[in-house]
């Protein structure tokens, strides 16, 4: 808590107490839904008790902006536990958030994708994730204060939510698919055995972020939207090597329509 309430103060003086209540995560290659965006930016390097994150296509940032004049923040990259961080470091900037005010925070990331039916360049509305992770950012003593020893996990991507990002991407004439999110803790890409394996468990999509976020904030009580962009097929789905270039540049082309819906979301978001 001490740490929370450090970072918190330092964030509120450089803002001048500006209060977000919507939260967003952009990821790998989604930086364009910043392009046409004004706001007061900082540096994680700058912030104490945050991480830096050295991976291609993270700014490391926070955006302190106005959407549809919603109170917003944009993490312009995260922390990934594969960059050496451990869980609870990784996760640590959602506590701050909730402090600060956030209500909502939608969720961005690059996938693989399992599910045959799904095209490179597809949306993906997560209902559901699978953590193949072996840890949780949960384990440790709990502070009653934040959240509950142990949380339900019926509704981590909040229902509501999702019915609106369904209604919204229907009006904006924008085709999303919808499926199962699974984490492993990379760095490496999965093996074509694997993605069999997570075939077979219900995964559709495959990815390295995301669940650990959204355990958290699922915890601390923030309603929770998440969305992959299919930015590469899993190993076994196709025969071509996976490379991160192919997947900040798929990221940033199909990110324009996600940027496009997410934007609508907020303005719906009451």
């Amino acid at each position: 808590m001490e740490k929370i309430k450090e970072t918190l103060n330092y964030l509120r003086n450089k803002i001048d107490n500006f209060k977000p209540e919507i939260a967003i995560v952009l990821g790998s290659g989604l930086g364009v839904f910043c392009d046409d965006i004004s706001g007061v930016s900082i540096k994680y390097s700058e912030i104490p008790n945050f991480l830096t994150s050295g991976i291609l296509g993270h700014k490391g940032e926070l955006v302190y902006c106005k959407i549809f004049e919603k109170n917003c923040v944009i993490m312009h990259g995260r922390f990934h536990y594969y960059e050496g961080y451990s869980m609870q470091d990784c996760t640590f900037w959602i506590k701050v958030l909730k402090m600060a005010g956030v209500k909502t925070l939608i969720i961005t990331n690059a996938a693989g994708g399992i599910n045959k039916g799904f095209n490179i360049g597809d949306i993906v509305l997560i209902n559901d994730h699978i953590n193949f992770m072996g840890t949780n950012p949960l384990i440790g003593r709990n502070n009653n204060s934040l959240g509950e020893r142990f949380p339900d996990m019926s509704n981590v991507y909040d229902f509501n939510l999702r019915n609106l990002a369904k209604k919204c991407a229907y009006d904006l004439n924008i085709e999303i698919k919808e499926g199962v999110y699974l984490a492993t803790t990379g760095p490496s890409y999965e093996t074509a055995a694997e993605i069999k394996a997570f075939s077979i468990l219900g995964a559709d999509v495959v990815g390295m972020s995301c669940v650990p976020e959204a355990i958290v904030s699922n915890y601390l009580k923030i309603n929770t939207l998440a969305f992959s962009i299919v930015t590469n097929f899993a190993t076994g789905i196709s025969k071509n090597k996976l490379s991160h270039d192919e997947v900040l540049l798929t990221g940033k082309k199909a990110g324009l329509k996600l940027s496009s819906l997410i934007k609508k979301i907020i303005n719906k978001i009451d």
